[in-house]
């Protein structure tokens, strides 16, 4: 799985699963863009500095830029000094926000509930996008990090996941005559700051995360972010993927079908694949 020469962009990727996505394409050889807001560390650890480092690390060239993915001039600025994209990572989203809304019926949140999910998502890949297509060559890929969000009681989150689903399959059936490929990404529940930091510990030292239905996940079967991110690099070097295009792909899929692992050899549990 080599990317040497390809360059790739993966939007919201200070932590989490865009952190794990870039270090994998960057392990694969690949020179990565990394973009965020977080240019100093705040409320949750990682910074796009630290993200690139780390992609350089692994083997790659990894290079931070700054931007806020709610400004449309930023997201231009970020790809006008380019003048090739192979590889584009939509995944920037708002997830900590939401954090205490997820649970609670749309008329009692505030209006913008659906402006961070709609705004710093789905539209943020939609922008990003326009500009990264000019720039790819036949063989490009698009992947939007979606989730089974449809799931989740939650009119904002439930409508933006889907309608980011819907956005890979509309972009795909116009990109393939360019020979772009445009996939939606459904990783299962990942193991990120933002995951760890809402878990509790128990008595017996386990770390688990109580959902509001009453089930108690073990964090320790939830996915790595590198396991998403080996995903991404089996889709960027699958040479048939184009006749796949505009579908849903999940990590499980992807792990079976490229044969990975997660960094500790194990293959998460498919009952961890929730929105």
């Amino acid at each position: 799985m080599d990317l040497s020469g390809r360059i790739a962009v993966v939007t919201g990727a200070s932590r989490g699963v865009g952190k794990g996505i870039a270090i994998e394409l960057g392990a694969a050889g690949a020179t990565v863009y990394v973009t965020g807001r977080s240019v100093e560390p705040g409320r949750l650890p990682g910074t796009i500095g630290e993200t690139a480092a780390a992609v350089t690390e692994a083997g790659g060239t990894g290079i931070a830029v700054a931007c806020d993915h709610l400004d449309d001039e930023q997201t231009a600025a970020l790809f006008r000094p380019l003048d090739r994209v192979d590889i584009l990572v939509n995944n920037v989203f708002c997830s900590p926000d939401l954090s205490g809304w997820l649970t609670r019926p749309f008329w009692e949140l505030p209006i913008d509930s659906w402006d961070r999910v709609l705004g710093l998502g789905t539209r943020a890949h939609y922008v990003a996008s326009t500009h990264a297509v000019p720039l790819m060559p036949s063989g490009g890929l698009i992947v939007n990090v979606s989730s089974r969000g449809q799931q989740v009681p939650n009119v904002a989150y439930a409508v933006g996941k889907a309608a980011t689903d819907r956005l890979a399959a509309e972009m795909a059936g116009q990109l393939k005559v360019r020979g772009v490929s445009v996939f939606s990404l459904w990783p299962g529940l990942v193991r990120t700051e933002f995951l760890l930091a809402a878990a509790r510990t128990t008595e017996d030292g386990r770390q688990v995360l109580d959902f509001p239905d009453g089930r108690v996940l073990d964090v320790s079967q939830a996915e790595t972010p590198r396991f998403i991110g080996r995903g991404v690099v089996g889709l960027a070097t699958d040479p048939a993927r184009l006749g796949r295009s505009g579908g849903v792909e999940t990590t499980a899929e992807l792990a079976e079908r490229y044969g990975f692992t997660d960094t500790d050899g194990s293959l998460p549990p498919v009952s961890t694949e929730i929105g």
